[in-house]
């Protein structure tokens, strides 16, 4: 008992250093260490950031050019709203439709401008939610666009509120270490 127990620790050790792996398949060289998590989710949530940022930004200039093109009083207040509140996921760009809408409100007294503006948000919330934010996703963190629509659905349906406010940054961190194991090679399987 007492071999069999050294043996498998012996085994155990050496996989944890990096050597080949004695039971089927293979082992990575260079086992990752802690600092290396690190590394590849810190930098998975960077790129995750920086997509956020850009979407922010694009949607910022959409209600800009929609508002302009409304005559909403404010326009360039509200745009600038709208893409600081982007970035809260699913809740913000709700918040940064109220102001628009009340400002086209007061402004002409009629139910059919702040129409206008609904209609110009739903547009802007399509655009943004099956194109610009999926292509940000694959061109920054490279994430599929299949995989970046197929994943908010999934686990919007499992976990609602937490799954559509996880997906992205998630999916940003799961394709980072596949990444990561996609580059280094397998070990050559043998024991010494």
């Amino acid at each position: 008992m007492d071999e069999s127990y050294a043996a498998r620790f012996t085994l155990r050790k050496d996989r944890r250093i990096g050597s080949a792996s004695p039971v089927g398949g293979c082992a990575y060289q260079n086992d990752m260490n802690l600092g290396e998590h690190f590394r590849i989710t810190g930098g998975a949530l960077k790129n995750w950031v920086i997509a956020q940022m850009q979407d922010s930004l694009a949607v910022g200039v959409f209600w800009l050019i929609g508002l302009y093109a409304l005559k909403v009083p404010w326009a360039p207040l509200w745009a600038l709203l709208a893409a600081c509140l982007q970035i809260v996921p699913h809740l913000g760009p709700v918040l940064g439709l109220i102001g628009p809408a009340l400002a086209a409100t007061l402004r002409w007294g009629d139910w059919e401008h702040p129409l206008y503006v609904l209609m110009l948000y739903a547009g802007i919330a399509v655009v943004d939610g099956f194109l610009l934010q999926p292509y940000l996703m694959k061109r920054t963190a490279r994430v599929p666009i299949w995989a970046s629509l197929l994943t908010l659905i999934v686990l919007g349906i499992l976990i609602p509120f937490w799954g559509v406010l996880l997906a992205p940054p998630l999916l940003a961190v799961v394709y980072a270490y596949k990444a990561w194991h996609q580059q280094k090679p397998p070990a050559s399987i043998g024991l010494s």
